[in-house]
């Protein structure tokens, strides 16, 4: 698997388990499922027992039904456009092993040998748990994971320099919706990057929606951005063609003036791919 995919699932699985919602809604689930006892788990468990057995059913098996989801969500990204679609499919795929894991667990705790329609009647409640679950989960995600999955997200609506809407640019959410990189960022801040750089253990990405820390290499930072236009101009920096206002040289020294303002120096490694890109339309003088 490429690094940025396994990234992109990390975060995601990172916002699963930092949503109180989430954990509020398990807590309500096994809350539900201990005090009724279905399954005959209240006449064949004593109380205590029987709230053991759920958390841990429930534990293990909304685990794997999460991670299941999660990675559908990655892997089926490009193919199919709706996250919660996505995340329904991976809980159909987490069916299988659900239903094997409550059988094992039911088998352990009932000392009973499971048979083959025991085994196959685990998996059919398991699918239904486990899209009841994914559904729940989705339902109770915060408005950023919300987004996070769903590649609407990228379509933030926010004012560009003129005052106008970019969100109703098709261009330009065209463009934004294939960048890996912007999954990292808050929803609010998604625009089309302009200035990628270095800042302590950071990575500093500016868009035209905002500008953002995020806890990632450089070189990786470089890697996410996919089609956007713009080139690497320093071991710490990278612009991209629609951000460079001026190309200015200071005794030998050449940095390029960026159109927010900001002066970024140009390493001798990246001068000559600096001139032959930029050099024809940037301006060569101090203003």
């Amino acid at each position: 698997m490429k690094r940025p995919f396994l990234q992109s699932t990390l975060r995601e699985l990172h916002l699963v388990v930092k949503a109180p919602r989430l954990w509020a809604t398990f807590a309500a689930v096994v809350l539900i499922f201990w005090v009724t006892g279905p399954y005959g788990t209240a006449e064949r468990l004593a109380v205590v027992p029987r709230l053991g057995f759920w958390l841990v059913l429930h534990a293990v098996t909304w685990a794997i039904a999460i991670v299941s989801a999660v990675l559908a969500n990655g892997l089926l990204r490009e193919k199919v456009a709706s996250g919660f679609v996505r995340m329904m499919i991976g809980a159909a795929v987490a069916s299988i092993p659900i239903g094997l894991v409550t059988t094992a667990i039911g088998s352990a705790t009932f000392s009973a040998i499971p048979t083959v329609a025991d085994v196959m009647t685990d998996i059919a409640t398991g699918l239904f748990l486990s899209l009841l679950f994914c559904t729940l989960t989705w339902m109770t995600m915060n408005t950023e994971f919300a987004l996070e999955l769903n590649d609407a997200g990228t379509t933030a609506i926010a004012s560009d320099e003129a005052g106008q809407q970019t969100s109703r640019n098709p261009a330009l959410l065209k463009e934004t919706g294939r960048v890996p990189l912007l999954l990292r960022l808050k929803p609010a801040n998604r625009g089309l990057p302009l200035h990628v750089t270095v800042s302590d253990h950071y990575t500093e990405v500016t868009t035209t929606l905002g500008r953002e820390l995020v806890l990632l290499r450089f070189a990786d930072a470089l890697g996410e951005l996919g089609p956007v236009a713009g080139l690497q101009v320093h071991r710490s920096h990278w612009v991209a063609d629609a951000h460079g206002a001026r190309l200015v040289r200071d005794n030998g020294r050449m940095t390029i003036l960026l159109c927010d303002g900001t002066e970024v120096p140009v390493s001798r490694t990246y001068a000559a791919a600096v001139r032959q890109r930029w050099g024809y339309r940037l301006p060569r003088s101090r203003p």
